[in-house]
Order: C-alpha cells, then structure tokens, then sequence
C-alpha cells in the first residue's frame, strides 16, 4: 500500500493508516491545504471538483467538499466527469480551482487528488511547496456557521466539452459524419460511457461498449 504527496497533488490506496494510505485524515489535511493556499490569493474562492467512477470516488469527493464549505469556500460539484472536462468547467464557471479525483491509469485501489488554479491547469511547483507545507503546520482555519461555502451541481459540464470540440475548426465534423465510422470503446466501468461514446455519437458513429456500468470495479488495468 502506498501514499505519495507531491506537489501536484496527493494520490494513494484506499485504507490502512493514515500518513500511509489515503486515508480520510490524509484527504481532509491535504483538502483544506489547497483551500487555505486558494484564500491566499482570493477572499472569497470558488473551487470545481469532478471525479471518475472509481469505487472510492463518492465518500473520497464528499470529504472533500465538506472541507472546504467548511472553510468558506463554494464548491461547483460535475460529478462523474473527465479531467479535461473540470479543467475547462474552471475557466467556465471563473473558479480559483479545482480538484480531479482520479488516479488514472493506476488499478481500483488507488485514488487521488488532483489540484488546478484559476486557468483549468496544474497548480505550479512553488504553488504544490506551499500547500505541502501548510499541511505539515495545519497552517488552515475553518469558517463559523454563518460563513459556510455554497454548494451547486453542474449537470451539463460534459456536454458542454464535448459542444465545444465539436465547435473546433480542426475537427472534420461533417466528414467524420459521413464515414459512419463503428467503434468499439471499452469504458473499463468509468466514465468512458459518459464522455467518449456521446462524443462519437454525435459524430454519427456506430458505438458498441464494453465494460460500461459505472461500477468503478474496472474490468482489467486500466
């Protein structure tokens, strides 16, 4: 089992002691870090948190938005989501960051948090020392009853992505259209169901998956 806290973010398995595996401890320490590190640079700071369908996800994306409502800070929540598509609902919703809980390519016992500034972008590694190092002093504070963040869902974030790939000018959209191309995706029980396969469908294809019941309990490697 493994913890690793870097300056792009924080990312372990599931379980066994806190300062060891990601642990609830270590989620909320490492949350209210960035939240505190966000205040720095803005009084009032709005954050877009999105997660993939990873067995852990819910309870690990609940930690983390209680923590910073519970230091004042608002919370736009896209739910199952992609990391690109949180990158772009930064910029869109003028948030101060963002937080993607996914480990990508790692099995189902890993998860991870990881942490955008204002421009939809991996907070920088001066931004990372500095988080790390509020969280080794506990260098945060918690807002009083009357000052809790708000809380709101953005159902559309990923249609929004994929409108606007399909609004590039280097995307043949016609000439895709035309080809009636027939994929097969495999969604390895993610989010590929939610983002890849309406994507190719608006672009006419023919879309067959497997593995796609958003269970998170991934069908192989990822």
């Amino acid at each position: 089992m493994s913890l690793i806290k870097s300056i792009s973010g924080i990312r372990g398995t599931i379980g066994g002691r806190a300062g060891e595996n990601l642990t609830p401890l270590d989620i909320v320490e490492s949350t209210a870090a960035y939240g505190a590190l966000l205040q720095k640079e803005s009084s009032k700071a709005k954050v877009v948190i999105g997660r993939d369908a990873r067995m852990s996800g819910p309870w690990v994306q609940e930690l983390c938005i209680h923590t910073l409502r519970a230091m004042g800070i608002d919370i736009v929540d896209c739910g199952l989501s992609t990391t690109p598509t949180v990158e772009m609902a930064v910029v869109e919703h003028k948030a101060q960051g963002g937080i993607i809980l996914t480990a990508s390519h790692n099995p189902k016992q890993w998860n991870a948090l990881k942490l955008l500034n204002e421009r939809g972008e991996f907070i920088s590694a001066a931004q990372g020392e500095e988080m790390l190092e509020i969280a080794r002093s506990s260098d945060f504070s918690f807002a009083d009853v009357d000052s809790i963040g708000a809380f709101e869902k953005d159902a559309l974030a990923i249609d929004s992505h994929i409108n606007k790939i399909l609004e590039l000018d280097l995307v043949q959209t016609e000439k895709i259209q035309s080809k009636k191309f027939k994929i097969l995706v495999d969604c390895i029980n993610s989010t590929g169901g939610l983002s890849i396969v309406p994507l190719l469908e608006k672009l006419d294809c023919k879309v067959t998956t497997l593995n796609n019941d958003l269970s998170g309990d991934f069908a192989h490697h990822p």
